[in-house]
This record gives C-alpha cells, structure tokens and sequence, in this order.
C-alpha cells in the first residue's frame, strides 16, 4: 500500500515538473526595452538641516543652555512664517568629553549638548532673511541645504509616462528593422531612482551670517531638479 502511494507521488510529481517545463519552454517573441522618462522642475522649497551646539561645566548647564537656544531658534523661524509642520528635531546628543591628560582621568574637562533640527522654509526669497537671522537667537552651525518640490509625485507620475512612451518608441523602432510589429504589453517593470542634483554644504554659521551681509544678491541658486523613471517592459513581437 505504501508503495502504491509512494508511485502515486512520483507520478504527480513528475506531471507537475513536466507541465511547469512545458509552460517555461513555450514563451511568446518578446522584444525586452529600458524606456527612461526626465522632467526638469524649478526647486519650490529648501531644506535646512541646522542645530546649536553648547559646551559647560556640567551637564545640566549644557542642557539647559542648549534647550533654551532650541527654543528661541523655533521660536524664531515661526515669527518668519515657517510652519510648525516644517520644523522637526532631528538629533539630540548630550556626553562628557575628556581631552586626555591625566591617565585615569575621572572627570570631564566639559560636557558637550548638541541638538540639531531640519527646517523647510517653502519661500525662497527668504531664505538669506531667515538664516542670517539664525545665528543672533543661538544656531551656530548648518550642516546641509537641499532642494525639493512641493508636489514631487505630480512630476514623478509624469516622469513615468514619458518613460513609458519611450520604451514603446524603442521596441517600435527595433521591431520595425525586422519586418515585425510590436504587440501587447507582456511584462513590466517600474523603478524610481533619485531626483536630482541637491546642493550641499557645511560651514560656521557666523561666517555664512557675515556673508550675507557683504553680498548684495541672494546666496544661494536652487538651479533645477531632474527627475527620473525607468521601466523596463517586454513587448510580444507580432
């Protein structure tokens, strides 16, 4: 009886590896194409990523010192019309820090507070306002500046669509050299890469503070951002 059943077993087995076969075998003519999609946008926002950093005696000083200056910074930005929705802490770090010496050294030389917070001001034009205004409430130090869009899966979807077309350009003038026609879609396959070049740098916050007061223009130039699909698609060949 067991081995009835064992033979039983192999058979369906082998039918279901032989039929899986048969349907891996018989495949359409396909014509496989990478199509690419770019839309160029002006920036709408900037990133900032900025934080205070505060050095005392103890650890409650540091603090309570650098809380207070996180607080006016808020504080600040929301007096300039940033939104409370655009100013997320983003790191808070408090440790002792020991320049060595003494072998065996128990107690710090000071303790170091750092919290840093990334803010989105939506209104280029005030962008040289808002940051030189930093320093004088407690920022003394911006780790990176970016760009974006506002409404990125607009232009994301429209990315797509030119990629899309792309790759029916691209099979329809493969296809055509050879005498052929391209039919139905058989496969696709979507992917979004990153969109674009975004400025970044780091500097002293005084030094950036003097510099805008020296220059008669704005600072900075958001240039534009490239945004990108790629699919990949399998035409039948008719």
């Amino acid at each position: 009886m067991k081995k009835t059943r064992l033979i039983l077993l192999l058979v369906l087995v082998l039918g279901a590896l032989q039929v899986q076969a048969q349907q891996q075998q018989v495949l359409p003519p396909l014509v496989s194409v990478t199509g690419v999609g770019e839309v160029r946008v002006q920036p709408t926002e900037v990133v900032v990523n900025l934080g205070v950093e505060t050095r005392e005696k103890t650890l409650e000083a540091a603090r309570n010192e650098t809380d207070k200056k996180a607080a006016a910074i808020i504080n600040y930005l929301k007096k300039q019309g940033v939104d409370a929705r655009d100013i997320q802490t983003s790191y808070v770090t408090l440790h002792p820090v020991y320049n060595g010496g003494e072998y065996g050294k128990t107690s710090p030389d000071f303790y170091m507070a750092m919290k840093t917070m990334t803010v989105v001001i939506k209104k280029l034009n005030k962008y040289d306002e808002i940051i030189s205004g930093l320093y004088g409430v407690g920022a003394n130090r911006i780790d990176g500046v970016s760009f974006q869009v506002g409404d990125m899966e607009k232009y994301k979807a429209e990315a797509r669509k030119k990629a899309v077309s792309n790759a029916k350009q691209k099979a329809t003038s493969l296809t055509s050299e050879l005498g052929a026609k391209v039919g139905r879609v058989y496969a696709i396959n979507d992917s979004m890469p990153g969109g674009g070049p975004r400025p970044m740098y780091k500097m002293a916050l005084q030094e950036a503070s003097a510099g805008y007061a020296d220059q008669g223009g704005p600072s900075i130039s958001a240039g534009e951002l490239v945004i990108t699909s790629t699919v990949d698609v399998s035409f039948i060949i008719e």
